[in-house]
């Protein structure tokens, strides 16, 4: 564990890169080997725009960065934060505990917050109207939601008080779960099953992106499962009845076109039935 902890404590930008890059790389060469679905798209226009989104979040986590670091450093320095304030224990508990309350807080509690809060659902609405769910699909989100996870992913840190290496551990983690769980691969049903008591499994993941309530307001997590067993946010789905989406903006050009992704937020709300107010 030691090695780990030195290893984050200065991690290189470019190590971290490399783990989002590579990440995509064996997710796609496995979703083109054992597809989930066989999906009729064009992959690589497909893949364009979503990673434009991925770089525009990069560029957003890269100018925020300082934030992110001289959050982690107060709360070590000043013993603040429920990590500071646990009693002595092993470095394997505390790093479990650490990466449990950030994923909840940095990635379950945004993404909930993110669909009960109208003008917040605007942003992240962009992320939902992908047709084509794979491992692309992953960190296709708005630049103004990018500031708005950020932003979370702060508030983690500070109430958690974890040390900044344990935020980049737990980044790269969340980046590579996120890119797994969207990922268009087909795993056995019953290792899909036990997966997802532990972790947020493909299949677990796949049914938040049906195109209609209740399934779009259910298994929020990104890296832990726990947290939508506990809070009653889990669901389930048969794969065959899945259908990607969301069902205001169904149309290619309302989801598949850059200039009106980027202009979604901005645009006239609009409602279908079983679909929350925009």
């Amino acid at each position: 564990m030691n090695e780990i902890i030195s290893y984050f404590s200065t991690i290189p930008s470019s190590h971290r890169s490399l783990i989002l890059v590579g990440g995509i790389t064996i997710f796609w060469l496995i979703e083109n080997t054992f597809p989930l679905f066989q999906m009729q798209y064009k992959k690589w226009h497909h893949a364009g725009i979503n990673i434009f989104f991925t770089i525009t979040t990069i560029i957003v986590n890269f100018i925020l960065a300082f934030i992110l670091i001289k959050t982690a450093a107060w709360t070590t320095e000043n013993h603040f934060g429920i990590l500071q304030w646990l009693p002595q224990m092993s470095i394997w508990l505390y790093t479990i505990i650490g990466l449990l309350l950030l994923d909840l807080i940095g990635a379950y509690l945004v993404h909930l917050i993110e669909h009960k809060v109208k003008f917040l659902w605007r942003f992240h609405l962009i992320h939902h109207t992908d047709t084509w769910i794979d491992t692309t699909t992953a960190n296709r989100h708005h630049p103004g939601e990018s500031v708005i996870r950020f932003a979370f992913t702060t508030l983690g840190v500070l109430i958690v008080g974890s040390p900044m290496w344990m935020v980049f551990l737990y980044q790269s983690l969340s980046v590579v779960a996120s890119q797994f769980n969207h990922a268009n691969i087909s795993l056995p049903h019953k290792l899909d099953v036990f997966l997802s008591y532990f972790i947020v499994s493909p299949n677990m993941h796949k049914v938040h992106h049906h195109y209609v309530l209740p399934y779009t307001d259910s298994n929020y997590g990104n890296i832990f499962s726990v947290w939508d067993r506990l809070f009653g946010t889990f669901t389930t789905l048969p794969k065959d009845q899945l259908i990607y989406g969301v069902d205001t903006h169904m149309k290619r050009e309302e989801n598949n076109e850059l200039k009106n992704l980027l202009q979604i937020p901005f645009q006239k709300s609009r409602s279908v039935k079983n679909t929350k107010n925009q």
